[in-house]
């Protein structure tokens, strides 16, 4: 009979306990970038969660003893998977052009990812995750991971097993695509610029003040919403004009909508995704979010969010976070 030492098994048995949390340690020390690259890829937080605890089941199962560099492992773990996402029949059909927003995200939530750049700032703003739908799948992945994550091509085609050569291509068409379809004159802008202007929308969209609501706006500006969830397509408006229409009706309070949103919401000023933007708060709950894309001191873009689906997180970040004093304390 053998012998079984009793205490060698328990010592054994805490260095393997050890041995796995340090393992998932690692894999957690990891998650928020892992996350912000998904969240880049997919304009979904839902959908970037989920890639991101696939990539640790992969993690899991993996042996890790063959894994040189965990980071870069887990990188192309995580930008495969959303590939294959992007590329599954049922992403076509739930992102057909018109009938798609990227989920908005409030300031300060780690998916967002680094900001230290322009490009990192912009790889994560409403419009340009919008325009990314119009890249491949390839060429949107090249696209952030140089952009917004600045790994070499060199790295960019270990990744995604192509040609150092392709990985230059896909970004220089990716670029030219963005670039050719962006807003002219998009900047920076000053915060309390930003801010004034979207108080002065607001309140001249409260007060049915049309020639000001005009005034705010590009003569090329464009308003889209997602219709709270219940339309097939996004809702398009392109005139100025139309535009004023849509703000007067939509933030003018009425018996019907405070009916249809559960009660009565206070407004409040926010940044969502790097951009201005008026939130909706039904006491805890964020139930409507409002974006502003500006340019030279006018409104080039508005985007009204109320689909329940894509505030989810944005919500849960609200409850964590110290708002100022509302805007409109009731809607």
């Amino acid at each position: 009979m053998f012998h079984v030492d009793s205490a060698a098994a328990d010592r054994f048995d805490t260095g393997r306990l050890e041995v796995g949390r340090f393992e998932v340690d690692r894999f957690e020390a990891g998650r928020d970038r892992l996350a912000s690259l998904a969240y880049r890829l997919l304009g979904s937080a839902a959908d970037a969660e989920d890639a991101v605890q696939d990539a640790f089941l992969h993690w899991q199962a993996a042996d890790r003893r063959r894994i040189r560099v965990p980071e870069a492992w887990l990188t192309k773990v995580v930008t495969n998977l959303c590939l294959d996402r992007l590329r599954s029949a049922q992403a076509r059909r739930e992102r057909a052009v018109g009938a798609w927003l990227p989920e908005p995200l409030l300031d300060g939530d780690p998916m967002l990812g680094p900001a230290d750049t322009y490009e990192q700032r912009e790889s994560v703003s409403l419009a340009v995750l919008t325009l990314m739908e119009r890249l491949s799948p390839v060429e949107r992945a090249v696209y952030v991971l140089r952009e917004a994550f600045s790994h070499s091509h060199v790295e960019i085609a270990e990744i995604l097993d192509i040609t150092e050569s392709a990985s230059q291509q896909h970004l220089h068409r990716a670029r030219r695509r963005i670039t050719v379809a962006r807003p002219r004159g998009r900047a920076d802008v000053d915060a309390a610029s930003a801010r004034r202007v979207v108080e002065e929308f607001l309140a001249a969209a409260s007060s049915g003040s049309t020639e000001r609501l005009v005034a705010l706006l590009t003569d090329d500006a464009t308003a889209i919403s997602d219709g709270a969830g219940l339309a097939e397509k996004l809702l398009r408006y392109a005139t100025p004009q139309g535009i004023a229409a849509v703000a007067r009706a939509g933030f003018k309070p009425t018996p019907a909508k405070r009916r249809f949103a559960g009660g009565t919401p206070a407004l409040h000023y926010a940044l969502v995704n790097g951009a201005p933007a008026i939130l909706f708060v039904l006491g805890d709950q964020v139930i409507g979010a409002v974006t502003f894309d500006i340019t030279g001191g006018r409104i080039a873009t508005v985007r009204g969010i109320a689909a329940p689906a894509r505030l989810v997180r944005l919500s849960e970040t609200w409850r964590r976070h110290e708002p100022d004093t509302p805007l409109i304390t009731r809607w």
